[in-house]
């Protein structure tokens, strides 16, 4: 295509407006994202008061706690379907009330008031993130789409930081841990009803002779019949790995056990990760935008990881700053939110909400499956004794191997940024 061809896409593309009712509603979701988070990863600073209320050691506590990811994964798939027929409006509000009442339910300090609500929490949390990018496909024009979806993320992992940082001292100082999760539960329910005010209605126009539940479900015929989407969801996968399984499980007995670093030290090390997504999941996104590309900036990120990670296992102590490689390990990991912008470049526009349903529910099915395997593969290199540095870096080998491949993936995705669309 010629130069002056390129310059009149590029113009086109740059006076495409922001429609402003998707996009204060997208702030409002990214705000529930941040809450949603937060609930996450605060039963981590808790352990002992959940231990004491529920009369259960840390493995049942742990297991409690964990029931939030089955109802998530499951129902990733649901409020992607949900997103694409009935429209924002109609959905998100629901599954952050889901949200509310759950916190509300793990705040009465039963067994069975906190199972039911952390499976509401689940539920309900998967229209976060999927609700976000649904909400931010509609509202920003293509050039700013993967910004958008970028600082979501980051909205993400700055609530998952307030679980651990902000949270710890609120509930050993000012308020109990009961009240901690009452108040979350008033917050999420206000901004229920803000999101329902804001977003705009979206009406579904297909036959009404159809079944409801055909209806919710077909636009996945379409996702996943597209070999883009599994490329999209499998590199995101991979990308992931070593920020949930190398650093928020094994990241610490990695530091404390194979390194000799005491835990405290270990415990602020592990934490430059998520902040680096902080920094990096924008970043990137905004770098996607400006270059109008997205898999030279995707592959770019995945090398950073590589070298950063390498780097952790390999070099000797002492040899790089002990908090940077962590940081651009953390900053890199932000490529991993560029597959879902392309999923849904690469799909219909009708079924933007399914392509990130499907994109979650890969991606968080790929982690849940490969985190015990993970586990196992340390216990079968330690042989019974203990998990040393030539353990942990045999199994990193694996982690490191996992992002080769992703970039080998990447390379096969379709570019589907509005430059190299136009050179196409």
């Amino acid at each position: 295509m010629s130069s002056n061809a390129v310059s009149t896409v590029n113009v086109a593309s740059a006076r495409e407006p922001m429609h402003m009712g998707f996009v204060i509603a997208w702030l409002f979701c990214a705000a529930f994202y941040f809450m949603q988070y937060m609930l996450r990863s605060a039963p981590g600073v808790m352990m002992p008061e959940l231990s004491a209320a529920f009369a259960r050691d840390a493995l049942g506590v742990g297991a409690l706690v964990g029931l939030y990811y089955y109802t998530y994964a499951l129902f990733s798939i649901v409020c992607g379907a949900l997103l694409d027929r009935l429209g924002g409006r109609a959905v998100i509000p629901a599954g952050i009330v889901l949200v509310a009442v759950g916190a509300a339910l793990f705040g009465l300090g039963t067994v069975e008031a906190a199972q039911i609500g952390r499976l509401l929490q689940g539920a309900g949390s998967a229209c976060g993130f999927i609700g976000a990018v649904y909400l931010a496909t509609r509202g920003f024009p293509p050039r700013s789409l993967a910004t958008a979806v970028g600082f979501t993320q980051c909205f993400g992992m700055l609530g998952g930081s307030a679980g651990q940082f902000a949270v710890a001292p609120l509930i050993h100082g000012l308020i109990t841990w009961q009240q901690f999760w009452w108040m979350s539960g008033v917050v999420i329910l206000l901004i229920a009803v803000l999101v329902l005010i804001v977003t705009p209605a979206v009406h579904d126009d297909s036959p009404a002779s159809q079944r409801l539940w055909m209806k919710m479900f077909a636009p996945y015929k379409t996702v996943l019949s597209n070999p883009q989407s599994y490329l999209c969801g499998f590199c995101a996968g991979l990308l992931f790995l070593p920020t949930t399984v190398g650093d928020m499980i094994w990241g610490i007995p990695f530091l404390h056990n194979g390194l000799n670093v005491s835990y405290a030290e270990a415990v602020n090390r592990v934490s430059m990760v998520p902040l680096g997504w902080v920094i990096g999941c924008p970043l990137l996104g905004y770098l996607s935008d400006r270059l109008g590309r997205r898999k030279p900036v995707l592959i770019a990120g995945a090398m950073l990881m590589l070298a950063a990670g390498a780097g952790i296992y390999y070099l000797p102590a002492g040899v790089a700053p002990p908090y940077v490689l962590g940081l651009l390990l953390g900053v890199g990991s932000g490529a991993a939110m560029l597959p879902y912008t392309v999923i849904k470049e690469v799909n219909p526009d009708n079924v933007k909400g399914s392509a990130s349903g499907a994109i979650n529910f890969l991606v968080f099915s790929f982690s849940a499956l490969l985190t015990p395997v993970y586990g196992k593969l340390l216990g079968h290199l330690a042989n019974g004794g203990a998990m040393n540095l030539p353990v942990f870096r045999t199994a990193g080998s694996w982690l490191l191997g996992g992002i080769a491949l992703a970039m080998v993936l990447a390379m096969f995705m379709r570019e589907t940024g509005p430059r190299g669309r136009a050179s196409a």
